[in-house]
């Protein structure tokens, strides 16, 4: 017996594990991190709503770039005045795992496996395979209606440590790969019937769909590159090494505001495993006092009501980012704006984990915590100002 490739196998399934348990896992956390009174404390008006689907649950997956980003293209045709289909998450999913799976072995190992991804893997995808609608892939096979990965995710990835570690790669192991995704998910039609008309994934994506992927740009704000420029953004999801324009903190903030109000909706990726987000409450916002300084009284009251903030600065928020404080953990899509009772404004987020907190599966998150936290953003070119296209050099 090999108990090198032994060793190398059990820790992959065992890395595999912790990773597709780590969804679940922070749901479970954030749900400790609620006050049942929270929602009697906030009176919110509504300034922007824009048009957005129905609120969708990835189950225990770790698809959360796929289920906003496929929301956010759906809202995109609303805006274009189109009947927005719902977008097969799952298939989204599976094709960025082949793509994935490939530059790994490309790189004999050296990436990031797991579920996650990012935005742009969205687009890459619908330009690479064109897209379908839920209803022709559903991913939920062998009699499952709810998303699980963690057998699958176990398995595909422990099939990936042995091909990296053999002497020769075969020509086999991508055939194999994709069968055992066809196995858990099922096979991918090549032809499937929508509203009595027959769609390839390609035809579906440019005659129904109808967005340009070249249209949207990603955006992230980092002090360790040039401002206005682009560059590769360093975290583990983002293992396509694609390339985001990088603008100072406050532009993030401005950049939603101007979309919104242009009525352009925007992929959000932040960190959610912060004590001032809470799901169940709805409310995610950037506490004056660490939590660790707060009275027991303090930290009972947290989200009931509106509370005074800290403000961020750019240092702060890249040392948060270097010292692993702020984390690439969650996707969501921003699809508008409310004021409280005092005026403060927060923006109106689409989640992807069901109905089943105070605002049944929407949030609402202060620009402070935008600001502090986002990891990058993705929205159509055209809701950018046309000052911040010129510095950018977009046309």
């Amino acid at each position: 017996m090999n108990w090198n490739k032994t060793i190398v196998l059990a820790a992959s399934l065992f890395a595999a594990s912790f990773q597709v348990q780590a969804q679940d896992n922070l749901i479970n956390a954030l749900k400790a991190n609620q006050n049942d009174n929270s929602k009697s404390g906030f009176t919110f008006t509504e300034v922007i709503n824009l048009g957005n689907t129905s609120i969708k649950n990835q189950g225990s997956s770790g698809t959360c770039w796929s289920y906003s980003g496929n929301s956010f293209l759906e809202s995109e045709m609303i805006r274009m005045g189109k009947k927005p289909v719902e977008i097969s998450q799952i298939y989204t999913a599976r094709n960025t795992y082949l793509d994935k799976a490939r530059t790994y072995v490309r790189l004999h190992g050296g990436l990031s496996l797991g579920e996650g991804g990012q935005f742009h893997d969205v687009l890459n995808s619908f330009r690479k395979y064109g897209t379908m609608p839920q209803s022709a892939y559903t991913g939920l096979h062998y009699g499952t209606t709810r998303n699980n990965f963690g057998e699958m995710t176990s398995m595909l990835d422990a099939m990936l440590g042995a091909v990296v570690k053999g002497k020769t790669l075969t020509p086999n192991w991508e055939k194999a790969y994709t069968a055992a995704m066809d196995s858990y998910l099922g096979e991918v039609p090549e032809k499937f019937d929508y509203n009595g008309k027959s769609y390839t994934p390609r035809t579906f994506a440019d005659q129904v769909i109808g967005i340009n992927p070249d249209d949207y740009v990603g955006i992230a704000s980092v002090t360790d590159h040039p401002y206005y420029s682009q560059f590769v953004l360093l975290i583990p999801d983002n293992w396509s090494f694609d390339r985001f324009y990088n603008v100072k903190m406050n532009d993030l903030t401005d950049i939603i505001d101007n979309a919104l109000q242009k009525g352009y909706t925007v992929a959000w990726a932040t960190d959610v495993s912060e004590k001032g987000f809470s799901w169940k409450n709805g409310v995610a916002y950037v506490p004056e006092k660490p939590f660790e300084e707060m009275t027991e009284q303090e930290k009972s009251t947290m989200f009931v009501g509106p509370k005074p903030e800290l403000k961020v600065t750019a240092e702060e928020r890249q040392k948060a980012f270097d010292n692993w404080q702020t984390t690439d953990d969650h996707g969501m899509h921003i699809v508008g704006l409310v004021k409280d009772q005092n005026g403060k404004e927060y923006y109106i987020v689409k989640n992807s984990w069901g109905t089943t907190n105070d605002y049944h599966g929407y949030l609402y998150a202060t620009k402070e915590f935008v600001r502090y936290k986002t990891t990058s953003l993705m929205l159509h070119k055209d809701g950018l100002t046309k000052d911040l296209k010129a510095k950018i050099n977009i046309k």
